[in-house]
C-alpha cells in the first residue's frame, strides 16, 4: 500500500491519466465496530491510523463528497501539529486527488477554520487532521460536508463501507486531481472571527492569558487578541507535537490559572489541541467551564433578543445546578448525547442558536457553524467589557454547580468497551445508585467516541454521596470490563 501512495503521488505531479480506481478496492484490516466516533476517525498513529488507511478515507471521502456535491469544488484540508499530521495529509492528499478532488491544503490552522472555509467557497466538503484533546500519540480525521458541517451519519456511512468493500466506485477515475498549497486562506478566518466586534469595542486596557496548548492555534490566538487591543501573555504558542496537550490547554488548567493569578490577568483561555473548544479561567484564577460560558452568553443574547424561546441546547452532561438556575430565569434547556454534531443536529432542529458542552465544544449560530474555541473566547472577552464588571463577579452571580465527578476508566479491548451495556453486573450496580439517589442526582455511563475509556459521572446535592456513588461505579467497571 505504501507503493500505491508512492504511485499516486507520482501520477498526480506528472498529470496522468491513467486508471487509478484500484485504489479504492485495496483490503485493510479494520476493526469490527465502526470507525467513525462521535468526532471521526481518531485513534492511535500506527495501530489504527496508518498512511495506507488514510490515503483509503481520502479516496473514500473524495468519491462520497464528489457524488453529493452539486458542482465540481475543492476539499478544504487542515492539520494540528502532531508529528504524525504532516505524514497524514500527504496520504489524505493523494486520495483525494485520486479519486479526481482538488485539494485546498491549509497547513496548520485550527478545526473551525476548515469548516468556516468550507462554508464560504464553493468546497464539496473539508477535511481536519486531529484528534483534539487527545494526547500527541493520536490523530484523527474529521470530515465536513460542502456547508461546513460535520458529514452526517449517512455519509460517513457510505465513506465506510467504500473501505470495507462493501461498494465500489460507480464508474472508473481516469483523472488525478491537483494538490494546491493554500495557507494564506487562514488569515480570512481570522478576520471573520474579529469582524462582528471590532465596529462596537476593543480590548485596550485588558490583560488575558492565552494557553495554545502547542496545538493549531499557536499562529492565530495571540494575534487575534492583540489586534482587538488587548495585552496578551502567552503559554505553549509554539507548534510542537511530542507536547500538544501534554498537562496544558483545556485539559489541564493549573498552569493557566496561576499564570493569570501571577499577571493580575482580567482572564484566561485554554485551548484544546485544534481549537474547536475552550474553557476559560476568572480573575480570581477560577475555572468556568462550558455551562459557565453557556449560561452568560445566553443571557447576553437574550438581552438582546437573539435567543428564541430562551433556548440553551447542551448534553447529558450539563450540570443540574445550570439547568436548574436557567430554567428559573425562564429558560429552557434541551439535552443531547454527548458530542458537539448531536448538540449542532438539535440545535438545527429546534430552531435553537446557542447551545455547547461542559467540556468547551460551544456553538453560536449567530457568528459560525461548529464549535470555535477562539469565536468563543473573544465573545466571552466581548461579554465582559461591555457588561463592566469582572469574569469573576458574573460567575458569582450566576448559580452553583452540584458536585459532580468524572472517571474515565481505561479499557483497551474496543469490542468490550463498547459493549458495556450488556455487562449485567455494571447494568445492575448503575440501577442500584440511581435508586438510592432518586431526583437529587444524576449518573451517566458511556464509551467515549474519541478515547480508549468507558466514562462515569455521578452527580448529586450532596457531595459524600456523590463520591462514594463515583468510586463504587468505578470499581465495578474494572472489576468486570478490564482485562
Amino acid at each position: 500500500m505504501v507503493s500505491s501512495i508512492i504511485r499516486t503521488q507520482n501520477a498526480i505531479r506528472e498529470g496522468s491519466t491513467t486508471d487509478i480506481s484500484s485504489l479504492g478496492t485495496s483490503v485493510i484490516s479494520l476493526p469490527t465496530t465502526a470507525l467513525f466516533g462521535t468526532d471521526g476517525i481518531r485513534g492511535r498513529v500506527g495501530d489504527l491510523l496508518s498512511a495506507p488507511l488514510a490515503l483509503q478515507i481520502g479516496f473514500w471521502t473524495g468519491i462520497v463528497l464528489r457524488s453529493y456535491g452539486a458542482v465540481e469544488g475543492p476539499v478544504v484540508l487542515g492539520q494540528d501539529s502532531r508529528n504524525s499530521s504532516d505524514m497524514l495529509a500527504m496520504a489524505l492528499s493523494a486520495g483525494l486527488t485520486a479519486a479526481g478532488v482538488e485539494v485546498w491544503y491549509l497547513g496548520l490552522c485550527p478545526t473551525p477554520c476548515v469548516a468556516y472555509l468550507t462554508s464560504i467557497s464553493h468546497a464539496i466538503g473539508g477535511v481536519m487532521i486531529s484528534a483534539s484533546h487527545n494526547p500527541p500519540e493520536d490523530n484523527g480525521i474529521k470530515v465536513f460536508g460542502a456547508d461546513g458541517m460535520k458529514l452526517s451519519k449517512d455519509l460517513q456511512a457510505e465513506i465506510e463501507s467504500g473501505l470495507r468493500g462493501i461498494t465500489t466506485p460507480v464508474a472508473p477515475i481516469s483523472n488525478c486531481g491537483r494538490h494546491y498549497a493554500r495557507p494564506e486562506l487562514v488569515s480570512n478566518y481570522a478576520e471573520a472571527l474579529k469582524k462582528p466586534l471590532q465596529s462596537k469595542l476593543n480590548f485596550t486596557g485588558m490583560k488575558i492569558v492565552l494557553d495554545l496548548a502547542w496545538g493549531a492555534s499557536v499562529g492565530l490566538g495571540a494575534s487575534v487578541f492583540k489586534s482587538m487591543g488587548a495585552e496578551v501573555i502567552c503559554l505553549h504558542n509554539t507548534a510542537d507535537g511530542d507536547r500538544i496537550n501534554v498537562n496544558c490547554g483545556s485539559t489541564h488548567l493549573d498552569l493557566l490559572q496561576a499564570a493569570v493569578q501571577e499577571n493580575q490577568a482580567d482572564m484566561g483561555f485554554g485551548f484544546d489541541g485544534d481549537a474547536d473548544r475552550v474553557l476559560a479561567v476568572d480573575n480570581s484564577g477560577r475555572k468556568v467551564d462550558g455551562d459557565y460560558i453557556l449560561y452568560l452568553w445566553g443571557q447576553r443574547l437574550r438581552q438582546q433578543q437573539q435567543l428564541p424561546d430562551n433556548l440553551i441546547v447542551s448534553t447529558v452532561m450539563a450540570n443540574l445546578g445550570f439547568e436548574r438556575a436557567w430554567e428559573k430565569q425562564g429558560g429552557k434547556l434541551i439535552r443531547t448525547a454527548v458530542g458537539d454534531q448531536y448538540v449542532q443536529a438539535e440545535m438545527f432542529k429546534t430552531g435553537g442558536m446557542l447551545g455547547g458542552e461542559q467540556s468547551g465544544h460551544i456553538l453560536c449560530r449567530h457568528y459560525g457553524m461548529t464549535g470555535d474555541g477562539l469565536l468563543t473566547a473573544l465573545h466571552i472577552a466581548a461579554l465582559v467589557r461591555e457588561w463592566g464588571i469582572s469574569l469573576s463577579e458574573l460567575v458569582d452571580q450566576s448559580f452553583t454547580t452540584y458536585p459532580q465527578i468524572l472517571k474515565n476508566v481505561r479499557v483497551e479491548d474496543r469490542n468490550k468497551r463498547m459493549a458495556w451495556e450488556e455487562c449485567e453486573e455494571v447494568r445492575n450496580a448503575i440501577a442500584e445508585a440511581e435508586s438510592a439517589m432518586g431526583e437529587a442526582g444524576r449518573i451517566l455511563v458511556r464509551a467515549s467516541g474519541t478515547e480508549p475509556v468507558i466514562r462515569v459521572m455521578v452527580e448529586a446535592e450532596d457531595a459524600q454521596i456523590t463520591q462514594y456513588w463515583a468510586e463504587t461505579l468505578v470499581a465495578t467497571v474494572q472489576e468486570y470490563l478490564v482485562d
